[in-house]
């Protein structure tokens, strides 16, 4: 006769599923039931959440989750075009692989990233602040034209890494550059987010201009902690 389970033992709570990973599960299931294959276009935002029935925001917050994991790429002005049937793949657990990894990338991107802004400070060229000023433009022009400003963010970074001078930092942030990238679109998709980063660039740029690596540094630590603050970080919405 088989003992039955202890009673009295401990049980773990099983893992909430947050609205948006639901919502991402419909849309692939949804892709699947029409065939679609890669290149192909999803129907626009106001038309999909009509569909499945919920609001625009958990919509553009589940599509963002698939555009972090690979499935879909959101383009502005073009709609979401599918870039890799999702098939078999579990997406509630690669979105929740992705933020179990997140707050790593976060701590790294950090540590990284932040010595890089003091040493541009110390080391920077007027060749360097020409590039930082024209990625900070470039950023500009795209949040101006309702763009999120994913290249011209990456670009930025990118041109304040080369500033520091340091071969090894810049091989170390090449390391991670895909895990940065899925981070950069989690957060500049988040409402008024493309414009706040904007403003923390143009405050890491005039301290490297000013040759103040007390205050890169700390503008560079303040930014990246203000564009961690992203959805898959949150808790579960409550019922």
């Amino acid at each position: 006769m088989s003992t039955p389970p202890d009673a009295s033992g401990p049980l773990g709570r099983l893992p909430r599923t947050r609205l948006y990973e639901q919502v991402a599960e419909q849309i692939t299931a949804w892709i699947e039931h029409n065939g679609l294959r890669a290149g192909d276009r999803l129907p626009p935002e106001r038309e999909l959440a009509q569909r499945l029935g919920v609001s625009r925001a958990t919509l553009s917050q589940a599509l963002v989750a698939l555009e972090v994991i690979g499935v879909v790429t959101v383009r502005h002005g073009d709609g979401t075009v599918l870039s890799d049937a999702p098939g078999r793949r579990r997406i509630v657990e690669a979105i929740r692989a992705h933020a179990t990894r997140l707050p790593e990338v976060i701590d790294t991107r950090d540590a990284l990233e932040t010595k890089i802004a003091a040493l541009a400070a110390e080391r920077r060229t007027d060749d360097d602040l020409a590039r930082i000023d024209d990625a900070l433009a470039q950023m500009a022009d795209e949040v101006e034209d309702g763009h999120r400003g994913v290249d011209g963010d990456e670009r930025f970074h990118g041109a304040v890494t080369a500033a520091a001078h340091s071969l090894l930092l810049a091989r170390l942030m090449d390391e991670i550059r895909d895990l940065v990238r899925e981070t950069r679109i989690e957060s500049l998709s988040q409402p008024g987010r493309p414009s706040d980063s904007l403003a923390g660039h143009r405050a890491i740029a005039e301290a490297i201009r000013a040759r103040d690596p007390e205050a890169a540094a700390a503008a560079m630590h303040a930014h990246v902690v203000m564009v961690s603050d992203v959805a898959l970080l949150r808790g579960p919405e409550e019922p």
